[in-house]
């Protein structure tokens, strides 16, 4: 199966796909270890070139995308903050910007504050368009990084247990992993979280059609003995619009030592980031604490699929 853009975590259904994926992103890690990344990219007559696109804020998804691009000896363009240094301060539209911009790189790494901005860009673009967060919407790397995270821990993405905790409702690496996952084998979900963040009903709809159980939980420590992965997102202030009633859930539930006591000692812990009050340092020396491994393997996930697009 041949990609072209990236929007959503439901073009993976493909098993075939994500072991060829996953294999490649072995790969780049040896190759990166090995310095020798000469031969990864076509030989062209010019450098291939990602163009870095961003309406919110990133540090590890640009950062990386950016690496991952120079590693494989291609070239960055780049707008760290596009609605206040780019042609959108004077009003020009998305779909505007994408086709000019397409003509300029080889490939456009996109992230947008409006859901569905990236199938948008994808209608326009005469590249290839790489959603890297559309609002609340979806965020398919971060989910395929979050599945090869899995894989490398446990040895497997079936036979799971997974909870997530925290704000349900806005995460969008929540919801692309959830897609993800519901596409495994013998997949049991738990979600726990304060009653305004809880899972939007149309991912619970979905996974409903999947056959795919998953149970709703207000307490942490009553699943935590029980599942393989625990997933972990902060509360997003800046998807809320009060202030108070950010206040009201931000703390709800913080994973500390008594919960990582009550964990599985072959469990995992896993994360986005950035974290704020819900991840505390104290359990970053525990083994099972893989969120800094998770977003090493960023890098190699995403020069894999770099490699992929730009090959074609």
């Amino acid at each position: 199966m041949n990609l072209f853009h990236i929007i959503e975590v439901q073009q993976f259904k493909d098993r075939g796909l994500l072991e060829d994926i996953f294999s490649l992103s072995a790969r780049m890690e040896k190759l990166d270890e090995s310095k020798d990344l000469s031969l990864l990219l076509p030989s062209v007559p010019r450098r291939k070139i990602l163009a870095s696109l961003f309406y919110e804020p990133s540090t590890r998804t640009r950062l990386s995308f950016e690496s991952a691009m120079k590693r494989l000896g291609g070239d960055v363009i780049s707008t760290e903050d596009a609605p206040h240094f780019s042609s959108a301060v004077k009003g020009e539209s998305l779909t505007d910007t994408i086709k000019v911009v397409s003509s300029f790189a080889d490939a456009i790494v996109l992230r947008h504050y409006e859901e569905g901005s990236a199938k948008r860009a994808s209608e326009v673009s005469k590249v290839p368009i790489i959603n890297a967060g559309d609002g609340p919407g979806q965020h398919p790397t971060q989910a395929l990084l979050d599945l090869y995270t899995i894989k490398k821990e446990l040895g497997r993405i079936d036979n799971l247990k997974v909870c997530f905790v925290g704000d349900l409702l806005y995460s969008r690496t929540v919801h692309s992993l959830v897609y993800l996952l519901a596409q495994q084998n013998n997949i049991e979900l738990y979600f726990v979280s304060p009653e305004e963040i809880r899972m939007p009903r149309d991912i619970a709809d979905y996974l409903k059609e999947k056959g795919c159980p998953f149970f709703e939980q207000e307490t942490l420590f009553e699943v935590a003995h029980i599942v393989d992965i625990l997933y972990v997102t902060r509360v997003q202030k800046e998807r809320f619009r009060s202030i108070v009633e950010y206040e009201r859930v931000k703390d709800s539930y913080v994973v500390d030592k008594q919960i990582t006591q009550a964990m599985k000692e072959g469990s995992r812990i896993l994360h986005p980031l950035p974290r704020v009050q819900e991840l505390p340092p104290e359990i970053d020396s525990d083994s099972r604490s893989a969120y800094f491994r998770q977003a090493d393997n960023g890098l190699y996930l995403r020069m894999s699929l770099l490699s992929m697009l730009l090959k074609q």
